[in-house]
């Protein structure tokens, strides 16, 4: 049968015979089992003892009060029938759950079914909740089942209000130079070319001087420019206040900063929304002077994911996490994977610090969502309820003046969805929307203080 353990289930196994051998008794008993089971804790099960006070010398203490020790042994000490029972079951709750494994999760509930009296009066005198313990655990060993749906719902076509492209690019010189060039051409639509001309026109942009590497300046551009004779290339519905292709770009562009962790939209940001999109007056332009749309993007790119800011990191961790159990759609659940996954910063400390595990929420993922069979190879997408969560960590950012979005505002942004999957996982796994966020406040004025 043990063949079957995993292998933190056999320690916990191996540890309640020690239990009973160092406390003298002849048989292995729950009681040293449920011992064992404290010491061994990890991740959301330790999480349920520290709540309520629990731990092993504690307990340890406790059973001593209903095991009598017998006498010394050097040999091995059976199980009672009590423990075989136990043992039975978690073959039978590994079967029901799908596994073919018996896992550690599998002898805790177990002992929780058993109903021991003695253990019960312990649950008892710590307030250790029986029901909820039980209930967080079947759906961590619940065996993961095949789904084609994603409960946010699948990724929708890009919305923004022109007012948020207005104000992003307003921040910046972009937006003074585009608007001169503008009123130059006599036009009353800001275009792509516009834009990209007022980041060519200033040489301080690192992007420029990786567009001129690439044969693209300001007077070439502005030469390709003159040569043409119509903005039909900027048009394909009705006039607003910029060109339709003009706000594809930038609209791109916003979401094209936020997904490479950036606060503020920068020029390489444009220039990459640009070489995306494939549409509008600059696009033709870069495509008469023969450039590499490819090439120029990952040129661009390199840079940027050599400094690998955190965000970059996560989300690139995320669809990672996605492709992992056959999607090619990330929703809020793979933000938090992500941030997990990630590791060091403040989202992955406050989620730890509440015993929340990568594992744990895998497990708890995987059996909400389900596995999928998408095409790897295929673009992944983000859910409307993500790029809402990621909207929302931009503006965390901004509002404390950062020039990054960072694990602790995508995490803010996670407990301001209440109905999105991450929510529930993370309510699955016991924590609430309270805990996370003064955990954020705490962890953020402790390095605050250090800094």
């Amino acid at each position: 049968m043990f063949e079957r353990f995993t292998e933190q289930a056999i320690d916990t196994v191996y540890e309640s015979q020690n239990c009973a051998l160092r406390m003298g008794c002849s048989e292995v008993y729950v009681e040293h089992l449920f011992y064992a089971i404290v010491k061994k804790a990890k991740g959301l099960s330790l999480r349920m003892f520290r709540n309520c006070g629990m731990d092993a010398d504690k307990i340890e203490e406790e059973i001593k009060n209903y095991v009598s020790p017998t006498h010394k042994s050097h040999v091995v000490i059976p199980f009672n029938n009590e423990y075989k029972d136990v043992l039975k079951q978690t073959l039978d709750l590994a079967m029901k759950s799908g596994h073919t494994s018996i896992l550690y999760e599998h002898l805790f509930l177990a002992v929780l079914n058993e109903k021991n009296p003695n253990l019960q009066e312990i649950f008892e005198k710590y307030n250790f909740e029986v029901f909820k313990a039980k209930d967080i655990l079947e759906r961590l060993v619940q065996k993961k089942v095949k789904r084609m749906t994603h409960p946010e719902g699948e990724e929708t076509s890009e919305v923004r209000q022109v007012d948020e492209i207005y104000k992003n690019l307003e921040k910046s010189d972009i937006f003074e130079k585009a608007i001169s060039k503008l009123t130059t051409s006599g036009y009353e639509i800001l275009g792509t070319e516009q834009i990209v001309a007022s980041i060519l026109d200033n040489e301080n942009y690192d992007v420029t001087k990786l567009l001129e590497k690439n044969g693209i300046t300001y007077d070439k551009f502005e030469k390709q420019l003159a040569n043409l004779k119509s903005r039909d290339a900027e048009y394909s519905g009705r006039k607003i206040v910029f060109t339709p292709n003009a706000f594809r770009v930038m609209n791109k562009a916003l979401q094209t900063a936020k997904e490479l962790g950036s606060s503020s939209v920068l020029p390489e940001h444009i220039i990459l929304s640009i070489l995306d999109v494939k549409k509008g007056i600059a696009s033709e332009i870069f495509k008469n002077m023969d450039v590499d749309f490819e090439d120029l993007s990952e040129q661009i790119l390199k840079p940027i994911e050599k400094q690998m800011p955190e965000t970059l990191v996560i989300l690139k961790l995320a669809k990672e996490e996605a492709r992992r159990i056959g999607r090619n759609v990330v929703g809020t659940e793979m933000f938090l994977l992500g941030i997990l996954a990630e590791g060091s910063g403040i989202g992955a400390k406050v989620l730890n610090n509440l015993e929340i595990t990568l594992k744990d929420a895998r497990a708890v993922v995987e059996e909400l969502l389900g596995y999928g069979n998408e095409y790897f190879d295929n673009e992944i997408a983000f859910t409307q309820r993500a790029k809402n969560v990621l909207e929302k960590a931009w503006q965390y950012a901004q509002k404390a003046e950062r020039d990054r979005i960072s694990s602790a505002d995508l995490l803010m942004a996670i407990i301001s969805e209440p109905s999105s999957l991450a929510m529930k996982v993370l309510e699955h796994l016991g924590v609430d929307a309270v805990e996370i966020k003064y955990g954020i406040i705490k962890e953020t004025e402790r390095l605050d203080r250090k800094n």
